[in-house]
């Protein structure tokens, strides 16, 4: 069993543990998995679906409590090769895994946000974000890794 002391992890080490957490998964249900050695572009690892042969880019995203996550547009494409793997950690525990497919935010919602910046005064950079808060949870549940993976099966 691992530690999950989670707050003792610094954002850079909890980040880290959240990739090699994710790649873990995704070879456990029998895929590919590449890292890459530079994530200059928003891809943190690609993922080859042995059923089908597709691959798979993945941004990692982990976070210690509800809050806002986001991913910078210029380093995500709406792609159906392109997901979103995001660790909600607790101490305690291990982590609560979801794989989001990038046209999620094509529909925006309380929890998908799409945000332009594009207001007079407005200097962020544009994103794909997920607001996360207790009252938003439940449109996370349909994303949580069991569900992706045994729809993946299905395909």
């Amino acid at each position: 069993m691992p530690n999950t002391n989670w707050s003792e992890l610094s954002h850079l080490q909890l980040g880290r543990y959240a990739e090699y957490y994710a790649k873990m998964e995704f070879a456990s249900y029998g895929y590919d998995v590449y890292t890459s050695e530079v994530d200059d572009h928003g891809v943190d690892f690609v993922a080859r679906n042995p059923d089908d042969g597709q691959y798979y880019e993945i941004q990692v995203k982990a976070v210690r409590n509800l809050d806002y996550v986001y991913i910078r547009k210029d380093k995500m494409v709406l792609s159906p090769a392109r997901l979103v793997y995001l660790l909600l950690f607790s101490n305690g525990t291990l982590p609560d895994c979801y794989v989001i497919p990038s046209q999620t935010w094509k529909d925006p919602n309380a929890l998908f946000v799409d945000r332009n910046y594009d207001k007079p005064g407005q200097k962020s950079a544009p994103e794909w974000g997920i607001n996360l808060s207790k009252k938003n949870l439940p449109l996370l549940e349909p994303y949580r890794e069991e569900q992706y993976f045994r729809f993946a099966k299905l395909r």
